[in-house]
């Protein structure tokens, strides 16, 4: 299995928590209500982007920004 890394930003919500965005993955966004939730939910939106481009015979974005 090939593993990828990508920069994850992380930003306090107004209405309280964080939401979280993938810049090397356009539209790859999540939310969470704490810091640990958000991590986890940004790694299963990737999981699910990336899964999405294999499925659909897209190339795998491998430069991290």
């Amino acid at each position: 299995m090939k593993v990828f890394n990508y920069t994850v930003r992380v930003h306090k919500a107004e209405e309280g928590g964080y939401w979280a965005e993938v810049p090397a993955l356009p539209g790859c966004l999540t939310q969470g209500e704490s810091l640990d939730e958000v991590r986890e939910m940004a790694k299963d939106a990737i999981e699910g982007y990336l899964d999405t481009l294999v499925k659909h015979g897209e190339q795998i974005p491998v430069s991290a920004l």
